[in-house]
């Protein structure tokens, strides 16, 4: 049973991984070629397949440029694809930002700008604010990263802080028209927050920026106050007419993911339910909301009956006290695991569609009710490797990691917990 049940599971993220894959999901979002010229730009783990997606379909000539991480990149005829560091800002990714500014300055209203935005755009996309020095970026980002701050707030953070994000990229591209094609990795596929919307008018202000380096305790050095109190931190908002130019598409989202998930599912002979796309929190107190779900199916004190299947999406967050290793995924498969205390016919799996858990090699982990015993035979700890946000280490031990590289897509986290019963996985 347990072979079978982690040979669905994998086959569920598979499924989900495909559903957003930029060559099936990009091209019916494609607009007619302009009558001047056509500029790809780009920025995310997806981007650089986005760009081949674009350079498969297009009918005419184009040129452009995107960043993606280290390891992302795909081969491009006419679109040059700049590799840069995530999810901590580096030079490469700040000289990828500038040449694209330079690349949108100049255009006419009869260029077309094709915005390709994926996860991580945000950090590879880095272009400090005027005053403020790429170490002031790297220093706040890192902070928020560690402190358990949501995407949206750190995003809005990174937005004030920047001479790129929040619409400016769209305000450097008028009188040309600009069309942004998004991979939303975000809860709720809010554009104005997917790698921080570099294309999209911001309702955010400075201030809002402000009060979350307050609330998270986050050291912020003269230079960077000194800008959040300047008019210059405010970025352009809705009603601003240099994007009235500007349209958005979001072409492929959790929702897409896990629908594709439920069908392999159903398929498979589960009930399926899907607890939401847009989930938020920590990784662990989310972790234990769901296994309270799954030992009321088990008490049949739900409305599922097993055999069914759980499945969720979004973005927890890990709020790291200890000096372990391990993404968000890890934390809520290790905390699940704990939870479940070996429940019989439990299994699960917990990924990032993008192939990376954090700044890990791993797309996440999958937990069986053998996980606690065997790990107790191999001497890991649960309790002590979890209060020290060691997952990693934690599931490497058991051999229980997937690994599958980057899939150059990304819209966010995938969790399947698979209720199965005696001879049924």
């Amino acid at each position: 049973m347990i072979r079978k049940a982690k040979s669905v599971l994998r086959e569920l993220f598979q499924a989900a991984v495909d559903a957003a894959s930029p060559a099936i999901c990009l091209p019916p979002y494609l607009p007619e070629a302009p009558r001047g010229r056509t500029v790809v730009i780009g920025a995310g783990k997806a981007a650089a397949s986005m760009a081949k997606a674009v350079e498969d379909h297009w009918k005419g000539t184009l040129s452009g440029l995107v960043v993606t991480r280290y390891g992302h990149a795909v081969p491009c005829r006419q679109i040059e694809v700049i590799e840069a560091a995530h999810p901590v800002p580096d030079t490469a990714g700040q000289i990828a930002a500038q040449r694209i500014l330079d690349l949108v300055t100049g255009l006419s209203s009869d260029d077309l700008v094709l915005c390709l935005i994926s996860g991580g755009g945000s950090a590879l996309l880095s272009s400090p604010a005027p005053g403020l020095s790429l170490e002031d970026k790297q220093r706040v980002n890192k902070a928020l990263l560690l402190s358990g701050a949501t995407i949206s707030e750190i995003n809005c953070a990174r937005k004030h802080l920047s001479a790129i994000k929040g619409g400016r990229l769209a305000a450097a591209c008028a009188p040309a028209r600009v069309v942004t094609l998004l991979i939303s990795d975000v809860p709720g596929d809010d554009p104005s927050i997917i790698a921080s919307g570099p294309t999209v008018e911001d309702p955010s202000t400075s201030a809002d920026a402000f009060e979350i380096l307050d609330k998270y305790q986050i050291h912020k050095p003269a230079a960077i106050l000194k800008h959040l109190r300047s008019a210059s931190a405010e970025t352009p908002k809705p009603g601003d007419t240099k994007l009235a130019n500007n349209e958005v598409h979001i072409i492929a989202c959790a929702r897409d993911a896990l629908l594709a998930a439920a069908e392999v599912g159903r398929k498979q002979g589960y009930q399926v339910s899907i607890l939401g796309d847009s989930i938020e929190g920590e990784a662990r107190d989310v972790a234990r909301e769901q296994a309270e779900i799954v030992k009321q199916i088990v008490r049949h004190q739900h409305k599922l009956e097993a055999p069914c299947l759980l499945l969720s999406g979004g973005e927890t967050t890990v709020t790291v006290r200890g000096g372990g290793r391990g993404g968000r995924n890890t934390e809520f498969a290790l905390a699940l695991a704990i939870a479940l205390d070996g429940l019989e016919n439990v299994f699960a799996i917990a990924c990032d569609t993008d192939g990376i858990d954090g700044t890990e090699d791993n797309a996440g982990v999958i937990i069986s009710p053998d996980t606690l015993r065997r790990a107790a035979k191999a001497g890991l700890d649960a309790h002590a490797l979890l209060a020290d946000n060691d997952g990693y280490r934690f599931f490497h031990g058991l051999g229980d990691l997937v690994m599958t590289g980057p899939t150059l897509t990304n819209v966010n986290d995938l969790r399947a917990i698979l209720i199965a019963t005696n001879g049924n996985a």
